[in-house]
């Protein structure tokens, strides 16, 4: 008897003392926690305008255990469902669990609130759960904001739990990006039982309950106004506005089209909506500044001239013969016009491809012709464009940044054997072939150029929460390795591009303000040609650079340089006049009709591929065999087939 009293004292002792175990079982069998979710941060453009806030919504919960015989008919009714919905309903939350809270029916709206509040006493086991939903007051921006939608298991785990069935998480864009930041963090009401399972009030008075705490507000930098515009601008049509503020790698607009509306993704038809906007051919939820792949045409001109000034292949004086065509051995290629003797600041003005072939050649033979020394060069070259933000990403602030590759020495090699030389792969000269690019690496190589050497990582949030503060990498300066001496020649020639009579993008001139810039019109083998415009404005202080993608649009001076224009002028002198050269007005450009018709629309005989933006126009059926040293004069080369490019 002793033994046995020392051992029951010695397990109530472990029990009662040593051991929280038991403390902590009984505690969870007479406390219930309650969730308080917070208002999530909301979402404001650079000057304070909102774009994403919250609306009240409530969720009716269900504990299965606790709920006694009811009318089901009319709680069905108040919520909208039927009887094999409300049952299946009930299973689930049987499954999930008998003696916890679950979510029996979402995203109740007030109105079907207040009618449920006056009859909760009806239906024992149920309750109401308030929370805040999103609501986007100017319907613009889908990609860019993203939405929200229920966490799975996936999410659940990762974030180590925080996140419970039912809960909501940012699934793309800054909602997804941002989400820890916007989230905020739950509150926590302890509810006492009694051993009847009726709540008795909270539990020790409430001094271990917690508050919710709202999330954080994020400032980004977008301007609304210029955000409007360039989807106003884009409308019906494939392509890609991104505009930078170049002193601080600031996003002022982040156009992507077709774009949808966010509020379709927001409330009980969110399932149904993301059906219908997923299945759309044009692809509304690919995100073009980011995802789109453009080879840059003749954009890619100005970043070549740089390299080759740099180099010292070149200087500003350094003067070519344009005959209208490029001789290499017995092959002739085709200029889009005859310039005859022709230096750098025409060249680029006019867009004159025979310049930038031969300044290209030179750079590749600069150690010689046998084929070892210009895979040499070649890899030289494009570790210089790899410094300008091509090949890689660029680090923005916003998920599912896409880099195409730029190819080595080696990967030539691998596609054209040991043997092949500059002749080959001439197409990179002028921004076609194995050169891909984002609209949104464009606008950068536009905010290198206005800042005469370097560049800050482009990001779409100017500050997190009251104090604003943002990752320091998106402060720091990255140079390119270009003396600022070798930009103001360059910036002559896209200076005369927007502002002379020889110019390719006269289209994108703003009265009042002196903006520099390029055309592109890049090969689309789908279809009519893209329109591409990258500059910058103004010359002196540069406030904005810009990238202009329109697919299909024809030549580079057709829609992306006033497209471009507007989006300048809008930005500098908050108004809009009519275009000068072509008396076509903003209007004008935001009612054209550019979709591609669909496949199911052609005739039989026809295929048209609906979004060229990720075709790889890189590849060719076979390689052009390089000319022998012996048959290339000096500025000789032999471009190929498909590298024509205004």
């Amino acid at each position: 008897f002793v033994l046995l009293a020392l051992i029951l004292l010695g397990r109530l002792f472990y029990i009662q003392v040593a051991s929280d175990k038991y403390f902590l079982d009984a505690n969870n069998n007479a406390l219930k926690k309650q969730f308080i979710y917070p208002a999530r941060g909301v979402i404001v453009d650079r000057n304070g305008k909102v774009l994403a806030q919250n609306q009240p919504t409530y969720d009716l919960m269900v504990t299965p255990n606790e709920v006694k015989p009811f009318d089901t008919l009319s709680l069905c009714r108040i919520i909208g469902i039927d009887m094999t919905e409300f049952r299946e309903k009930f299973r689930k939350a049987k499954v999930y669990s008998r003696y916890q809270a679950s979510i029996f029916q979402k995203l109740l709206s007030v109105e079907t609130y207040a009618t449920l509040q006056e009859r909760m006493a009806n239906y024992k086991g149920f309750d109401v759960q308030k929370r805040t939903i999103r609501y986007y007051p100017d319907s613009i921006s889908g990609q860019l904001l993203g939405y929200i939608k229920e966490v799975n298991q996936r999410e659940i785990e990762k974030y180590q739990g925080y996140y419970r069935p039912g809960d909501y998480i940012g699934k793309s864009g800054l909602e997804k990006q941002y989400e820890v930041d916007l989230r905020g963090q739950k509150g926590i009401k302890r509810i006492l039982y009694n051993v009847h399972n009726v709540a008795q009030g909270s539990y020790a008075e409430g001094r271990f309950d917690s508050l919710a705490v709202a999330g954080e507000q994020l400032t980004t930098t977008i301007d609304v106004e210029l955000q409007k515009l360039g989807e106003q601008l884009l409308a019906n049509k494939l392509g890609s506005i991104v505009a930078i503020e170049p002193n601080t790698g600031e996003i002022l607009a982040f156009v992507s089209s077709p774009g949808y509306d966010p509020n379709k993704m927001v409330g009980r038809e969110t399932g149904k909506n993301y059906q219908q906007i997923s299945s759309n051919p044009y692809r509304p939820l690919f995100v073009r500044p980011i995802k789109g792949r453009y080879s840059p045409g003749s954009a890619f001109k100005p970043l070549d001239a740089l390299i080759a000034l740099q180099d010292g292949v070149i200087d500003p004086n350094t003067t070519f013969n344009c005959p209208g065509y490029y001789q290499a051995g017995n092959r002739r290629f085709k200029c889009e016009h005859v310039d005859g003797n022709i230096a750098l600041r025409k060249g680029i003005a006019r867009s004159c491809n025979t310049y930038f072939w031969t300044i290209f050649a030179k750079m590749m033979v600069k150690k010689g012709l046998k084929s070892q020394n210009q895979h040499k060069a070649y890899d030289e070259w494009q570790e210089k464009v790899r410094k300008f933000g091509i090949g890689d990403t660029l680090g923005i602030d916003f998920p599912g940044e896409s880099a195409y590759k730029l190819f080595t020495a080696d990967d030539y090699t691998k596609r054209y054997s040991k043997y092949w030389g500059y002749t080959t792969i001439l197409s990179v000269g002028i921004g076609q072939g194995e050169v891909t690019t984002t609209p949104l690496q464009m606008a950068n190589i536009m905010a290198i150029i206005a800042n005469r050497g370097y560049y800050v990582k482009p990001h779409l949030v100017k500050g997190i929460g009251n104090d604003k503060h943002i990752d320091n990498k998106y402060k720091e300066k990255h140079y390119v390795g270009i003396d600022a001496k070798y930009f103001e020649p360059v910036i002559d020639g896209m200076q005369d591009a927007v502002n002379t009579s020889i110019g390719t993008a006269t289209e994108s001139r703003i009265p009042g303000v002196l903006m520099c810039g390029k055309t592109g019109t890049v090969q689309n083998v789908h279809g009519k040609n893209h329109s591409v415009f990258i500059g910058f404005a103004p010359r002196e202080n540069p406030k904005i650079a810009i990238a202009v993608i329109v697919e299909n649009g024809g030549y580079g001076g057709a829609y992306a340089a006033p497209i471009a224009s507007f989006i300048t002028e809008k930005y500098l002198t908050d108004s809009l006049k009519g275009r000068r050269i072509n008396g076509a007005t903003v209007e004008q450009y935001k009612a054209d009709n550019l979709l591609p018709v669909l496949k199911d629309k052609l005739p039989a005989k026809l295929k048209l591929k609906v979004d060229s933006s990720k075709v790889d126009t890189t590849k060719q059926k076979a390689p052009i065999k390089p000319v022998p040293a012996k048959q290339l004069n000096k500025n000789a080369i032999l471009p190929r087939k498909n590298a024509t490019a205004k």
